[in-house]
Formats: C-alpha cells, structure tokens, sequence
C-alpha cells in the first residue's frame, strides 16, 4: 500500500504548528508498518533556507513539470526530492507562490492570494501522481489547504464522479476540463482521506473564487462548496473525501455539535458514518527523558525519582525561582491565547502563590493582554512566577521535564501534544475535559489511582473556579499522597504514546477504504 500525504507545512522543512509535526511523523510510522509512504509539500523560502543550511541532500528532478490550471490561466511548477528517514518528499516549486516570507501570513496579515496558491498546490498534488506515473492507493490531505485535493481527485481525475448528474436525454452532465480521459486509469483505484486538525481553519473565501478553482460553478451549491455565501476548502474537502478523521476520538465527537461545529456540524452529521477520531501520536526520538540532550538528567520510569528532581532544581535556577524541591511547581509551555484557556491561569495564580506557595514556570508568546498580566505577575512574585515570552525549543523540554505538574485548561483542544509530552516525563497534567485531552487523560480519582490508571487531573466545567478545585486536590495528592503520586507518574510513563499505535489505525483504516 502506497500512501501520498499531501501537507501544507511538514517539519523539519516548514512549521507554524502541530500539522507539520503530524505530518512528518505519520509517514515515518506508516513506514516502520511497511506501508509506502511519500509526502508532498510547497517548497516555501523556509524550506529553500532549510537545505541551504544543513546541505542535506536535495534532488531537481529535472525535466518534470506539473502544469495546473488557476483560474483562466495555466501555471506550472518544477519539482523537488528529499528523503526523511525512508519517506520520500516532493517539494512543489512555484516561486510567486512560495518564495515569501510566511507561510499562510506575514505579521498577522493574510496572503491575499491563499486561495490561489493551495489551489494550485491541491492540483499539483494529483499532477505528480500522473507525471511520475505514482502508484498510489491512498491520498491523505490535511486541513483547509489541501481541501480540494479530494475534490479534484473525484470531479476531475476520476472516470466517474460521486456527483455526475444525469440530464434529461439520459447522459451524464460533467464539466468539461482539459484532462486526459486515459488518465482515470491511474486514479480510479485512489482513495481520498482528509485529517481536519482544527475546524476553526477552514479556508473560506469570496464566492467570486470559486473560477479560481477551475471547476464548473454546478459544484457552487450548499451540499458541496458554497458556505454561507463563500466558498469554504475545507467544506469542499469534508463532501467529497472518502473518509474523514479527526486527531482525537472526543474531538470527532466534538465538532458534531452546535458548541465546536463552527457552523459545519451539519455536514459533519451527515458525514459522520465516515467520519473516524483517531489520536495523533509522539515523536519518542525528540520528545524521552532517556535520552533527551537538553534535559539536566536523564531518566526513565525506574530512574524517575533520581532523575527528574535534578530536572526540576535545573529548572529553578535557569528561571531564578526559589530552588526548594518541596514546592510544587506548575508548568505550561503554550500559545498565549483564550482558546487555550490561559486566562484561567492568570485568573488564579496570584491566589495559589500566596495561599498554596506554589511556583509557576510559563513559556510562550502571542495575546499581547495575557503577555501583560504574567509579566505583571512575575513582577510581583519574582521567586515564584517565571514567564519566558519567546519561543524556545531547549526550555519547552526543560519545563516537561523539571516541573510536578503542566496545566493546559485549553477551552477547546482538537489532540493537544504537550499533555502527552507531560505524560512521558513524569509531569501529570492538569486538563479541561475537551478534545484529545480527555482522550489521553485519566482523572486521579480514588478509584482510578487504585486500579493503576489514573494519570493526571481534569476539570470538567470551562471555569478559574473548577480549575482551581482540580488543582486543590492535585496539590494535596502531591503533598500528602506520595506513594500515590509516584504509582500516577509511573502510570503515565508507562503508556504508549508512540506514534507507531496511531499509525496502525490510519492503516486499518486505508486497508477498509481500498476494500470498498
């Protein structure tokens, strides 16, 4: 089996989140499964700055051009081949395109032509597959740029689409393209799946763009990709794949329902027979406490007790905390946004500082207002309150890896990495019950810490209140119940948050798509 994944950011070439590490890491674990696995991807200016830095190898397969209609015009790109561990990745060279600062935006202001340039990247996905003559049996697109890969797979490139609509006469009414009908003989067999890793990214643009897309304006109407008026990617991607996944099973629960269907629940209950949340995984090369070189000491879930207190009094120090081992300390790596909830955090911190002596280790950038309130707060508890508003890679380990707890009180959370990065070294997470928290999360009852799950604590209510009764018990779990803390750190340690799991029900999940 051949898997095609088509992505518009993959580490370590590009990256603006969690995609492009998803992205990267499925492949690889697809291969380890002995599938065949490749990745397409624009070849941005990072990307080029990427191959020009670390000389890795880069292969111009010369005399290969996709050429791909937008709008009235027709444009071509060049194409570009790396290898990351066994996976081979094609780069879609398009200068005007992709040789720019920002992938999606530049300061905060969005591309004015996005909807132009992952139009012509969703084309050029399926061109590749025709020009290298690709034996593929799965195309795997992933979020609101890639949304129209399934769509031209299936009114474009196939013999037939789920779509034809037969006329008056007894024929089958299709737009007419420039497209080789031979050419179905290599896609008729492909199946299309779509990852929609956040909902809230959909792709929506002004209906005029629909000529952009090339396709015929029958495919304008609410059951396939209008909007609301606009046209909506992410939609188009959601009607005409053969399957949709989520990146946690709550999360496809979720985004069914009025409170996180961003308008798109509709579609998504219509959907929902093909519809499947499967968990992302962890890169356990980057993210071990065993062999991690940015740790203070390495440890494992039989060294954990010797090893992470050195972590954790390293952590003190380079923050300037108060370096006592018997404080909890409390960390949180994270965008500083609402969605993540960390305005809970701001709401209750000054009160868990001065009542429970409690320290608080917090790494991350963006709201300029919830920036304010931490530096306000570490003015005010310098030895007990550290916010680092940057972005580095070195301290976000360090934080997993030094603090007794992580607190991610996110308001909606489609998977969530950190907590599972918490989970691997010993640090349980204190959670909102949404999303791929409550997937990865179990809540340190009485019960579950006696049968050996509990492994974390979670808050069900999207409140500083609730929040701060979880931490309570958190707290006093720490203080008062050590063998039962360590039984919960070891818990935690313990559990399989590989990717090689999640990469197995990807493939159960193409194997049921090629037997329809």
């Amino acid at each position: 089996m051949h898997v095609l994944l088509a992505s518009s950011e993959v580490t370590p070439y590009s990256k603006t989140g969690g995609l492009a590490d998803v992205c990267s890491a499925l492949p690889k674990a697809l291969v380890r499964l002995g599938c065949k696995a490749s990745i397409v991807t624009p070849f941005y200016k990072c990307v080029r700055e990427y191959f020009e830095q670390t000389g890795e190898p880069l292969e111009d397969l010369y005399g290969v051009t996709l050429s791909a209609p937008v709008g009235r015009e027709t444009k071509q790109a060049a194409v570009r081949k790396a290898n990351l561990d066994g996976v081979d990745v094609y780069f879609i060279v398009h200068n005007d395109y992709f040789e720019r600062d920002g992938l999606y935006n530049y300061r905060g202001v969005d591309h004015g032509d996005n909807c132009e340039r992952f139009c012509f990247f969703s084309r050029c996905v399926l061109e590749l597959i025709k020009r290298l003559n690709l034996d593929v049996d799965v195309v795997h697109a992933n979020d609101w740029q890639t949304g129209l890969v399934p769509v031209y797979l299936d009114a474009v490139y196939k013999s037939r689409s789920r779509f034809d609509v037969t006329s008056d006469f007894g024929s089958v009414v299709r737009p007419s393209y420039d497209h080789d009908p031979g050419d179905a003989e290599i896609f008729d067999k492909i199946k299309s799946v779509l990852t929609i890793h956040n909902l809230r990214h959909q792709g929506r643009f002004w209906r005029g763009a629909m000529d952009i897309t090339g396709l015929d304006w029958s495919y304008f109407t609410y059951d396939k990709m209008e909007f609301y008026g606009q046209l909506n990617l992410l939609k188009s991607g959601i009607v005409f794949s053969d399957a949709i996944t989520t990146v946690s099973p709550r999360y496809a629960e979720e985004i069914q329902t009025e409170e996180f269907g961003e308008k798109l629940q509709g579609v998504l209950q219509l959907r929902a027979q093909s519809l499947r949340g499967i968990l992302n995984g962890v890169d356990r090369d980057e993210w071990n406490p065993a062999t991690d070189p940015m740790i203070a000491a390495n440890y494992d879930v039989d060294t954990v007790d010797e090893g992470k207190p050195k972590c954790k009094d390293a952590l003190q120090r380079a923050l300037n905390l108060n370096p006592d081992p018997n404080v909890p300390l409390l960390g949180v790596v994270s965008r500083f946004d609402v969605q993540k909830g960390l305005d809970l955090i701001a709401d209750v911190a000054a009160e868990l500082v001065e009542t429970q002596g409690v320290q608080f280790a917090i790494l991350g950038s963006g709201d300029e207002e919830l920036g304010r309130r931490f530096h306000l707060l570490s003015k005010r508890f310098p030895q007990s309150f550290a916010v680092r508003n940057e972005f580095s890679i070195a301290l976000s380990h360090q934080i997993e890896a030094g603090s007794d707890m992580f607190l991610m009180p996110s308001r909606y959370e489609p998977c969530g990495l950190n907590q599972m990065y918490s989970l691997i070294y010993g640090t349980l997470p204190v959670v909102h019950d949404v999303g791929g928290l409550h997937d990865s999360v179990v809540n340190g009852s009485d019960e579950n810490i006696a049968s050996g799950v509990g492994n974390g604590f979670v808050f069900y209510w999207e409140s500083a209140d609730d929040m701060r009764q979880a931490l309570a018990w958190a707290l006093y779990c720490y203080r008062c119940r050590k063998d039962d803390w360590k039984k919960m750190m070891r818990a935690a340690m313990r559990k399989d948050h590989s990717w090689d799991v999640s990469a197995r029900k990807y493939v159960e999940l193409y194997e049921d798509l090629l037997k329809r």
